[in-house]
């Protein structure tokens, strides 16, 4: 799959990279979706005998090609959060040296990204590569409700119903741009709906 070239934008807005392998005591990789390929990329013998593959299908099939590579743990499943206890284990685990590679969807990345700050490793530290979907994990600053895999702008928010603008502004900490009422101030003035890159 191609890579998508973000937009230059505001400075809250996360850069994506590009994995490379770095010399570490152990690997922790965590993919959804496409971003199995950007592990496909980067895996060798010697790296993947020391690493941990968390991945989230979301519908593709990556299982017999990441299990090729011979991690010394892999582990596939359902949805970020049903990984998410093995995600904490293996942080809470992890002693100096741990290597941390992310890939996917923003939401995947942002969320583990969090997850492996409050365990004590530097943003700075953690390794991304974004491939598939361009769909934003979208928190509703009126009523805090989150939605996943927005697409459009504006869109109607999955908790409360209201119409959001789609802001490009972003909260680490909980791994979600940032959503506001389209029609606060004239209710029923909606703009046209359009992709959120268009």
């Amino acid at each position: 799959m191609s890579k998508f070239e973000f937009p230059p934008s505001i400075l809250s807005r996360p850069i994506w990279g590009q994995l490379e392998p770095r010399p570490g005591t152990y690997h922790l990789m965590i993919a959804d979706a496409e971003g199995a390929e950007a592990i496909l990329d980067v895996a060798t013998p010697e790296l993947m005998a020391q690493c941990h593959v968390i991945h989230i299908p979301k519908g593709t099939d990556f299982a017999a090609r990441l299990s090729k590579l011979n991690p010394a743990q892999l582990y596939e499943g359902p949805s970020y959060e049903a990984a998410l206890p093995r995600i904490r284990r293996v942080l809470g685990d992890g002693h100096m040296g741990l290597q941390i590679y992310l890939a996917g969807t923003e939401g995947l990345m942002g969320q583990a990204m969090a997850e492996a700050m409050r365990a004590g490793i530097p943003h700075s530290e953690i390794q991304t590569e974004h491939r598939g979907s361009t769909g934003r994990r979208m928190q509703c600053v009126h009523c805090k409700g989150i939605t996943e895999d927005v697409e459009t702008d504006p869109f109607v928010c999955s908790h409360c119903g209201l119409n959001l603008f789609v802001r490009d502004h972003y909260s680490r900490r909980i791994a979600a741009y940032q959503a506001v009422c389209v029609d606060a101030e004239d209710h029923g003035n909606i703009p046209e709906q359009k992709g959120i890159y268009q």
